[in-house]
């Protein structure tokens, strides 16, 4: 039987790579965006499906569908769009939630929170396991989407708590792939665009610091399964690879990768910005066999084939 689900943000990276796996899964699907870093082109792909359908919404305001299960992916994700107007970040996260779990509540779908591993701030344990509760300046730049985040984790157990809605919540760790938005500022889609054009490649700090980084397929593979876990599995669970690469490893990788003649210049570090990033996915082991299968160097070459094409 088709299931109808709904994903908030799913015109953008990780939302469309989502609605198209849940359609090549049979189901019905309804992609909301309000287009502030979603884009068409996206899902164009997709809109020759009958079973997909493409609605512009923002999720600050209220909304009303039939559906059995929600994804709530929407939510600016990288720091050059969180903060652009952040205010409207933390509007998002805390009363998009509100929204999206009354629609849960009434309705009677199951909802998944994209939540991040951006709720451990600039970290103290390294890995990060679930059970940390993390380094986060509540006023700092990135506070809109941290503690925004951390409040949207905080609405989701009071709705399942206090009204029985069931949750599911996805801590997601650094991932990258097709379909990453060229300005979004993030390491990857930063370093490919000024690889491709020849340009100078922009270290923030020495290059010491350490990301862990996610092919968005396996991703996606890891979020519907989560979904599809027993109710009273609700998370937190940190999603993501737990290889560690150092950031100028992966510069040097990128310029290996294009043939670029692009020099390696050094910046230094933005406030607050975390020096080692790796999950603990020993949780979600526990309860789905998912393991990261793309390896870096074949994520990468994906990648820049699709910026290239851009």
């Amino acid at each position: 039987m088709k299931k109808k689900i709904l994903v908030t943000g799913g015109a953008g990276f990780l939302g469309s790579h989502l609605c198209e796996k849940l359609l090549n899964e049979g189901n019905e699907v309804f992609c909301l965006d309000n287009f502030f870093t979603g884009q068409k082109r996206n899902v164009i792909h997709l809109l020759s499906n009958p079973y997909f359908e493409l609605i512009r919404h923002d999720i600050t305001m209220p909304f009303f569908i039939e559906a059995d299960e929600i994804y709530n992916l929407g939510c600016p994700a990288s720091p050059v769009h969180y903060q652009y107007n952040a205010i409207k970040t933390i509007k998002t996260s805390v009363m998009g939630s509100v929204h999206m779990l009354g629609l849960a509540k009434r309705i009677k779908a199951k909802i998944l929170q994209a939540s991040t591993s951006e709720v451990y701030g600039d970290p103290e344990i390294h890995p990060q396991t679930e059970e940390y509760w993390g380094n986060v300046n509540p006023i700092g730049p990135r506070s809109c989407y941290d503690e925004g985040k951390r409040c949207a984790e905080s609405l989701f157990m009071n709705y399942h708590t206090q009204n029985q809605v069931k949750i599911k919540i996805a801590r997601i760790f650094n991932t990258y792939g097709p379909r990453m938005h060229p300005n979004d500022g993030r390491v990857v889609s930063n370093f490919i665009v000024q690889a491709l054009k020849n340009e100078d490649i922009t270290i923030y700090g020495d290059g010491s610091q350490t990301r862990s980084f996610c092919f968005v397929d396996d991703l996606i593979d890891g979020l519907i399964d989560i979904m599809n876990t027993a109710d009273d599995i609700i998370g937190p669970l940190n999603i993501g690879n737990p290889h560690e690469f150092s950031i100028r490893y992966l510069a040097e990788k990128v310029i290996q990768l294009t043939g670029s003649q692009s020099k390696i210049i050094y910046r230094p570090l933005p406030q607050d910005d975390p020096m080692q990033r790796k999950p603990d996915i020993s949780k979600l082991n526990q309860v789905i066999d998912w393991a990261p299968t793309t390896q870096l160097e074949e994520g990468l070459r994906k990648t820049i084939e699709y910026f290239k094409n851009i």
